[in-house]
């Protein structure tokens, strides 16, 4: 499909730009994930047969995000791990959850959330220092959280053995909406305990809220 070009150059008039700031919208709302700038410029640099200065790409989505601030709209545009998405403002999070509740049959077990919480706040960990907080064996739960993305091998511990090393995925922080790790909840320090198998492990009671609110499906 033809992109329709807009006439150059397009930053000396107004109509242009306001047609810019809809291309990029329609980009924004399509992006499965977070739609980075260079992503957008990229795109419309070839769809638009000319260069646009991120600068302008930048200001538009700015724009956006104000126009999006009114009550009138239900979701807004939010940057996450660098780049923009649509989400549905806090107002409306309650019907959203319900939905998702119907829509998703099964969640993220407790025992993988707990471990995405260790590894989230830890990271880089080892398998034997995530067992060691929760008790239990990891195997499983961590098996799951690669095969979602949500976790990642980042290389090996200098330590005996050189056991492997696990952080967050790429797929993390776009699955929970954050902008960067820093903005994980302040959560209490994670405390090694020596736990008795079955026993709650000191994580449990911080992953609730995670639990409810994630919508992950569980294979």
């Amino acid at each position: 499909m033809a992109c329709t070009l807009i006439a150059l150059p397009y930053i000396c008039e107004k109509s242009n730009l306001e047609k810019l700031q809809l291309h990029i919208e329609s980009l924004i709302f399509v992006a499965n994930s977070p739609i980075k700038i260079s992503e957008i410029k990229s795109t419309l640099d070839t769809c638009f047969e000319t260069s646009i200065k991120s600068e302008d790409i930048r200001e538009q989505i700015e724009l956006l995000q104000k126009k999006y601030e009114s009550d009138d709209f239900s979701i807004q545009v939010v940057e996450i791990n660098s780049g923009y998405q649509f989400l549905t403002k806090g107002a409306y999070h309650n019907s959203v959850g319900q939905f998702l509740k119907h829509l998703n049959k099964k969640k993220l077990s407790k025992s993988a959330l707990e471990t995405l919480s260790i590894v989230a706040y830890k990271q880089p960990v080892t398998k034997s220092d995530i067992e060691q907080i929760r008790g239990v064996n990891c195997d499983y739960a961590i098996q799951k959280l690669l095969e979602k993305e949500l976790v990642e091998i980042k290389g090996r511990s200098e330590g005996p053995g050189r056991p492997l090393l696990y952080s967050t995925g790429h797929k993390f922080m776009d699955y929970f909406g954050l902008k960067s790790i820093k903005d994980l909840p302040k959560l209490r320090d994670l405390q090694t305990t020596e736990n008795a198998i079955g026993e709650p492990a000191p994580i449990e009671e911080n992953v609730e809220n995670i639990q409810n609110n994630s919508g992950l499906e569980e294979e």
